[in-house]
């Protein structure tokens, strides 16, 4: 059932098969739908649609649950992203905002610890594009936390402009970043935020719901005299390029999800809570 809640207040190492396209397998798109105003869901004053599958699809591949069980914004507007197992089967959660966009910044608010995830979780805010795979890599940037399998990874953000590794026989190192910082500063609410430009992709993280307040905690940089490297996946392999463009159907995403599809290795569910976000052309 649709769900609309009327309250205003995006290391991407997808560990796929080479039998799962690049394709992150959208909900159906309803041509009716009207920024800012509509979707599965509001969260932040944009609308956005909640991806649900039958079977495994990427990343991952996960099981997606959109179930008011799953993915829901409370009272004070804060979304809310589990991971759980349901029917036996361990599922995981994803929305995509329903407007376009492209350049510029994107600033992503979390209530929620996210320094102690177990090591095969993974939360994801980023952007992607499922038409732009061939010229731009499905224009992919990234702010990830995970301890990517190592359960003594004292830290959990990565900052990331694709690609990074996906079927590639090696990893691109210096398309990510693992910052070093006081990480129990992730106990509290931290923003998190990258600004996207054609020459150049900045990341920045503080502490505290206010952008640009806060204490700063983390900062990275990428710009044009990185080499250029090609997204090898599923048997295709796009152009060259160094930092990825918007495509015309780039939009925002976050998600909550297990590495691999495996369990937590706790048998725990998770949850994360999320203040707010914001896209500033």
């Amino acid at each position: 059932m649709t769900r609309i809640f009327y309250i205003i207040p995006a290391l991407a190492v997808l560990l796929l098969s080479p039998i799962y396209s690049c394709k992150q397998s959208d909900p159906p798109d309803n041509k009716n739908r009207i920024i800012r105003d509509s979707g599965d869901l509001v969260f932040s004053g944009y609308g956005w649609n909640i991806k649900s599958s039958t079977g495994p699809v990427g990343p991952g591949p996960n099981y997606f649950n959109g179930s008011d069980s799953m993915v829901w914004v409370d009272s004070k507007g804060y979304l809310h992203l589990r991971i759980a197992k349901i029917n036996g089967k361990w599922q995981s959660s994803e929305i995509i905002c329903t407007e376009n966009s492209g350049y510029g910044t994107y600033v992503f608010c979390l209530e929620s610890d996210v320094a102690t995830f177990n090591e095969r979780v993974v939360l994801g805010l980023f952007t992607w594009d499922d038409n732009s795979f061939k010229e731009q890599a499905n224009s992919e940037v990234d702010i990830e936390f995970s301890k990517w399998f190592k359960a003594g990874d004292s830290s959990t953000l990565t900052y990331s402009v694709q690609p990074v590794i996906f079927d590639n026989p090696i990893a691109y190192s210096e398309r990510s970043f693992k910052p070093v910082m006081q990480v129990s500063k992730l106990k509290q609410p931290s923003t998190h935020l990258f600004t996207w430009r054609a020459d150049q992709v900045t990341w920045n993280s503080y502490t505290g719901s206010v952008y640009p307040g806060g204490n700063p905690l983390a900062s990275w940089s990428f710009n044009l005299s990185n080499p250029v490297r090609t997204k090898i996946e599923g048997g295709n392999v796009s152009n060259p390029i160094i930092i990825p463009a918007p495509g015309a159907t780039t939009r925002a995403r976050m998600n909550l999800w297990l590495l691999n599809g495996l369990p937590p290795s706790d048998g725990k569910p998770v949850e994360v809570v999320v203040r707010s976000f914001e896209y500033i052309p």
